[in-house]
């Protein structure tokens, strides 16, 4: 059974739906109590209607029920065959005390709540009072005892009655869906209207038969039974097949197609004028639960589904208002909520982890469970429901990064919006087509701390996007870092720094570039075959070639970094840790790579004039440096004040907009050549 959490969002339904209960249970009471004279009569003079009425409520033990997502439940039930047969031949009094009987008997079997029971037959009952009327004014000859039998006459009658108890019936269940939901959302009501007005259709089409056999063999009767029971099992099944498309088969939630219609229903029923007040909002939860995985290898798949269920039913206990939960696959779950902002979301969340910090008994174990939610909140009527999943999963990923337990979707932490996705697409078609109008080169001097020299470059790239104009190397980093263009985008500025070093050798200029790379470049190993293919054809020495690697990117999965960076000493080119000071590293990992430079980062650079600690930072990576000898490059650097202190503290490079911006390539061969005019100070390309 599809677990739900019922709406209890908007006074109006309940006072609505309750009144119309009363209303139509009042009007059927009414109808009940005038016919129950001639039910008496008709029961003790014809033994043939207590076989009619037996069956049908004998068949109302084959319904069975369809619960909705906001906590409706509809029955389906082929009771309505008898009882219509009932109305053909004995009039509406047997037939609405048989519809009463056979309506509590199908109430009974499939637990119906009492309020929707008494919904239901009294929409039951008022459809046959319809086709009743239409029967009395057809002056429909019930066992022919008014002479010969008007065959035209009493088809058309019969025919008629059966169109009026469908109209009724389907009108009243639109009725009934419109007050319980608040809304009426015309696609899904039209189906589940349809539907069920179909199905009593073909029920009702075997009633005039059942009335026949009643009139010529009475034992010809039960016969009916074997169509209507084939007619309910291709319902059931019909029913079952549907309830497989938007439910879980694990845990009984609703799977993804179950939310998302659950998301169209709430999102008509927020979005109506004065529905559930200004304030109401949707709420999409997407947790994950973690180390989900050690639970699957260490004790194995069964006991992994078993935990699954036990956090599905402790989900599915949660008090929120409105919605579902919803098992997205794997360990995946996501409730979907109607809350009055980014607070009470944050709470639902709250509640939710709560939930899960029972350990969970599985086998005799007590296993942990705890999970990462994310949030995401429906602020713009826009937005869809794939939308809102995909944010509300890049707010559950980054509590997994940030180590919560709860994070709410924010845009600045989204990476992979569809316009990001755009300019990686208009990237990507850049670095491929090599347009020297869009991405370029410029390059940023080093200067020796001892006696000015310059002694390299750092290359840096610039993007220029015809719509955008020029777009951050931050942002562009974050588009490609996670993709194979990172991959072309290295291979080209190895091709262009290298083509570069070889023009500025041809003319005198003996300078080391530095290049950056990415975690991926390092982890793949490829480009020590790209940078040593790159080096033969343009015959630049390897030393005058370093490659820049950051921080983070070595800490990430040290062995490998060392494998590759090993490779690239081997090939003669220098390493540079760039951004030091940032990301944690372990000493021990640092004495084993390769390094030949460390650069300190900006941030302890700017605050060096004027801020003890991290004047103390700065000091303490420059001796640590020096005693393994590594050279230090300072970035950053904006003031001759800033340069001094770091001469005195013994840095050897300084880099930074003090020293010089950095440019295209034919604008530093100006600025060197003025440089080395007004200073007096060499180009190298010494160690520097």
């Amino acid at each position: 059974m599809l677990t739900v959490i019922e709406t209890r969002t908007g006074p109006a339904r309940p006072r609505s739906f309750r009144a119309y209960v009363v209303a139509v249970a009042i009007s059927s009471a009414v109808i009940a109590i005038s016919q129950f004279p001639d039910f008496v009569a008709v029961a003790a003079t014809e033994p043939r209607f207590w076989l009619v009425g037996a069956l049908a409520v004998l068949v109302a033990w084959l319904a069975f029920a369809t619960p909705q997502a906001d906590g409706m439940m509809t029955v389906v039930s082929p009771g309505a065959c008898f009882t219509f047969a009932t109305l053909l031949c004995w009039g509406l009094g047997p037939a609405v005390v048989t519809q009463v009987v056979a309506a509590v008997a199908a109430a009974w079997r499939v637990r119906e709540p009492p309020l929707q029971a008494v919904t239901r037959a009294s929409n039951l009952v008022l459809a046959l009072a319809a086709a009743d009327a239409v029967l009395v004014r057809g002056h429909l000859d019930r066992f022919g005892n008014d002479g010969p039998v008007d065959v035209v006459s009493d088809a058309l009658a019969v025919v008629g009655a059966i169109a009026a108890w469908l109209g009724t019936f389907g009108i009243l269940l639109a009725i009934s869906i419109l007050l319980w939901r608040g809304v009426l959302p015309i696609r899904r009501a039209g189906r589940t209207v349809g539907y069920h007005v179909l199905y009593a259709a073909a029920v009702l089409l075997l009633s005039p038969v059942v009335a026949v056999a009643v009139r010529v063999n009475v034992l010809f009767v039960p016969l009916v039974f074997v169509p209507l029971f084939a007619l309910q099992r291709m319902a059931r099944l019909s029913d079952e097949r549907n309830r497989a498309v938007r439910q879980d088969p694990l845990t009984g939630l609703a799977n993804r197609a179950g939310l998302s219609t659950r998301f169209d229903e709430l999102t008509d029923w927020v979005g109506r004028s004065g529905a559930g007040g200004a304030d109401r909002k949707l709420a999409l939860l997407v947790l994950d639960l973690d180390r989900f995985k050690h639970v699957n290898d260490a004790l194995g798949h069964q006991t992994g589904d078993e935990l699954l269920v036990a956090v599905a039913g402790r989900l599915a206990a949660v008090d929120v208002d409105g919605g579902v939960v919803a098992r997205l696959g794997g360990d995946e779950f996501a409730i979907l909520a109607v809350v009055s902002g980014c607070q009470e979301a944050h709470e639902v969340g709250v509640r939710v982890a709560a939930a899960l910090e029972e350990p969970a008994t599985l086998d005799g174990l007590r296993l942990d469970v705890t999970a990462s939610v994310g949030i995401a909140l429906r602020l713009d009527r826009g937005e869809d429901f794939p939308t809102m999943l995909r944010h509300a999963d890049v707010a559950m990923y980054e509590a997994k990064k940030r180590g919560d337990s709860i994070a709410l979707y924010e845009p600045r932490a989204d990476h992979n919006t569809p316009e990001r996705l755009g300019l990686l697409t208009d990237f990507r078609h850049a670095l491929e087509a090599r347009e020297r109008q869009q991405i370029a080169l410029h390059y940023q001097p080093q200067i020796s701390l001892a006696d000015g020299a310059v002694v390299g470059v750092e290359a840096l790239l610039r993007w220029n996007h015809p719509t955008y104009g020029l777009v951050s190397n931050e942002e562009l980093i974050h588009v490609a870092e996670h993709t194979s263009v990172i991959h072309l985008l290295t291979s080209h500025v190895i091709d262009e720094v290298l083509a570069q070093v070889a023009a500025w050798d041809a003319n005198g200029i003996r300078l080391r570039a530095s290049v950056n790379i990415s975690a991926r470049d390092l982890y793949r190993g490829d480009v020590v075959t790209r940078l040593s293919e790159q080096l033969a054809r343009h015959r630049v020495p390897a030393e005058r070639i370093q490659l820049e690697i950051t921080e983070s990117a070595i800490m990430a999965d040290p062995n490998r970094a060392l494998a590759t960076t090993s490779q690239l000493a081997d090939l003669g080119v220098a390493l540079a840790l760039d951004d030091f000071g940032t990301g944690y590293s372990s000493l021990q990992h640092l004495r084993k790579l390769p390094l030949t430079e460390i650069k300190i980062d900006r941030s302890f650079v700017a605050g060096l004039a004027h801020n003890a600690d991290d004047a103390t930072i700065v000091a303490s990576i420059i001796l640590m440096a020096r005693s393994m000898g590594l050279r230090t490059v300072a970035e950053g650097v904006e003031n001759e004040y800033t340069r001094r202190l770091l001469g005195d503290l013994g840095c050897t490079l300084a880099q930074g907009w003090f020293v010089a911006r950095p440019m295209p390539a034919d604008h530093f061969s100006r600025w060197l050549s003025n440089y080395g005019a007004r200073t007096g100070r060499p180009v190298t390309a010494g160690n520097g």
